[in-house]
Formats: C-alpha cells, sequence, structure tokens
C-alpha cells in the first residue's frame, strides 16, 4: 500500500472511530443505524466489529433483535471495511449482490457483528485498482452476544468495479 493510501486509510480509520462523527453520519445517512443506537466498536484495515443494542429500539414482539436490525449491523460490519480498503485507490464503485443469513439462537442482549476478512478484500481490490474490470467477493459477518454465543452469521456478496 502507497505511502498516500496509508495515509486516506488512517484518516478514515480515525473518522470512523469518532463516536460523534459516526453518530451524526449515521443521523443524515444512515437514520436506521442511528435509531437502532448502533456504534462502531473497533475498525482497522482487518476487521470491523459493530455494536448492537438491545433495547426498544431493536427489540421485536418475541423479546429479541429484529432480524432486520441484526442484517443491518452485520452489513455495516462489511461495508466498513470495503470502505477502508477502498481508501487511495483509484476511483471502484461498491454494490451488494446477495445476502444469505443464518439465524441460530435469539439475540436477547447486545450483540457484536464482527467480520474479520480485511485481508482478503486488500488483495481483491488491489487487482481491482490495477485493471481488472471487476471483483466478487463474500464477507461473512458473525454475530455474537457478550457471552459468545453466536446468534448470526450473514455473508454479504460484494461486486467491485473500476470506474
Amino acid at each position: 500500500m502507497s505511502l498516500a493510501a496509508n495515509q486516506s486509510a488512517d484518516s478514515i480509520l480515525k473518522q470512523l472511530r469518532n463516536p460523534f462523527k459516526m453518530g451524526l453520519y449515521f443521523f443524515l445517512k444512515l437514520p436506521s443505524c442511528w435509531f437502532w443506537g448502533i456504534k462502531v466498536q473497533t475498525i482497522d484495515m482487518d476487521k470491523a466489529v459493530i455494536r448492537i443494542p438491545f433495547s426498544w429500539r431493536t427489540q421485536n414482539p418475541f423479546q429479541s433483535i429484529y432480524f432486520a436490525a441484526q442484517l443491518g449491523a452485520a452489513e455495516l460490519s462489511t461495508g466498513l471495511l470495503c470502505l477502508t480498503a477502498l481508501a487511495g485507490k483509484p476511483k471502484i464503485s461498491m454494490l451488494i449482490t446477495g445476502v444469505k443469513a443464518d439465524f441460530t439462537k435469539k439475540a436477547k442482549a447486545a450483540t457484536y457483528f464482527t467480520c474479520d476478512q480485511g485481508a482478503q478484500l486488500e488483495a481483491l481490490l488491489q487487482k481491482v485498482a490495477a485493471g481488472e474490470e471487476t471483483g466478487q467477493i463474500e464477507l461473512v459477518s458473525v454475530g455474537r452476544m457478550a457471552d459468545g454465543t453466536k446468534v448470526c452469521e450473514a455473508v454479504f456478496s460484494w461486486s467491485f468495479k473500476k470506474k
């Protein structure tokens, strides 16, 4: 990664780690994330962890976190990795082309969605930036409650195309 790309990624990571800036971004651009109280727990070039609380805003009638709220947090964990990996590269568009999810337990507490495929994503985007017309990757986000219980695994198919 070049120095300019490194500086761009560092700048984006700094913004993503700022709770005020992320809250404002959610309010203006992703109001459902703001309403649900989603927070960026940790983020770097390799991994993103997103926290969704268990509250009246995220709860369904069955006393667990609503599936759509879980998928919103899961998608954000993959999407933020994409944004950081794109920093400093030529213009590349990104689009979700598919979603698969398995819900294995009821999410009855705050849940943390983790995507740790930053290295694979970076390798793909290097190829796309170097001239390959399109690239596709499946990014997996696993949701676990604080006690380690796995509640959800979501797979997002992302497509990238050099502009």
